[in-house]
């Protein structure tokens, strides 16, 4: 079902909106372009949002998208089913946005394309259109477009230093902490486990420094991304130690943000293997 979500209280459309378009699987620096230039507008500010990504999982969730939107200075977003747009007609696909919001600006990128069978163009919504298009040059990363293909390529590389510079931000995730073994605590590290959403792109297996943010105060951590394989356990979770923290997590929502891979995940011979690796760990990610 269409849905339009209102993220700030501009919500006066009277005098028409500046309209962004594109998939918008978060915002990386190409989209950010774009939004900086909509804001010079003085319009209220919307972007649409693919539900359902057509080519596999998506880089945020929606509520993790409506939180970078939000933080970003976006109006609203026009969320779009991928099921219930893929065959519309370029023209029909105008008209809809038209009805629905009565844009007075367009802003895409140069190789923006749209409707059934992607045969809409920035060019012939010029043509079929009384609405300005303002068509921006793509930005690129060591010569190849960023995208969101781009970033998926280094989160599968466990690069997600690069992926940050490309998104503008970290790589995140934002989930509800979970009860699990609490094996944690007996190595002296007690840890908040996620489950990583289904639908969300997955970053390479593997330990990585984080800074997790609670209640208004951020931590260091250490996050490790998959399998636990000294405990025999192979089911796939994030689980992740807050440096300095004590208390109780569990319920509580944390927004755990990838800052650099450390290591492959390892099977240790002991408890105290696997202890004494955890010390390095977070002496690494304090600067030790």
């Amino acid at each position: 079902m269409l849905k339009t979500v209102w993220l700030t209280d501009n919500k006066n459309t009277d005098k028409g909106t500046a309209m962004l378009l594109g998939g918008f699987d978060g915002l990386h620096v190409g989209h950010r372009r774009l939004l900086s230039c909509a804001k010079k507008s003085g319009l209220s500010v919307g972007l649409m949002t693919i539900v359902g990504c057509k080519n596999g999982e998506s880089l945020f969730t929606f509520e993790e998208r409506e939180r970078i939107f939000r933080d970003s200075g976006v109006d609203f977003v026009f969320e779009l089913p991928f099921e219930e747009i893929k065959d519309l007609s370029p023209k029909a696909f105008l008209q809809l946005l038209e009805r629905e919001f009565s844009p007075k600006l367009y802003i895409c990128g140069e190789d923006f394309r749209f409707g059934a069978k992607a045969e809409g163009t920035p060019k012939m919504i010029q043509e079929d259109t009384h609405v300005r298009v303002e068509i921006l040059p793509l930005v690129e990363y060591n010569g190849e477009k960023v995208s969101s293909t781009t970033v998926k390529k280094l989160l599968t590389d466990g690069n997600v230093a690069a992926a940050a510079t490309l998104l503008g931000e970290r790589y995140f995730l934002i989930g509800e902490v979970v009860k699990d073994r609490q094996v944690g605590r007996t190595l002296g590290f007690p840890t908040a486990n996620i489950l990583y959403p289904s639908g969300k792109y997955p970053l390479k297996i593997g330990v990585y420094e984080t800074r997790v943010c609670l209640d208004g105060k951020t931590y260091k951590g250490i996050t490790n991304f998959g399998a636990r394989p000294t405990f025999e356990d192979e089911t796939v979770v994030t689980e992740t130690y807050l440096d300095g923290f004590s208390g109780e997590l569990y319920g509580k929502s944390l927004k755990v943000e990838f800052v650099r891979f450390l290591r492959d995940i390892e099977r240790f011979e002991s408890v105290d293997k696997l202890r004494e690796q955890l010390t390095k760990d977070i002496r690494q990610v304090r600067g030790e």
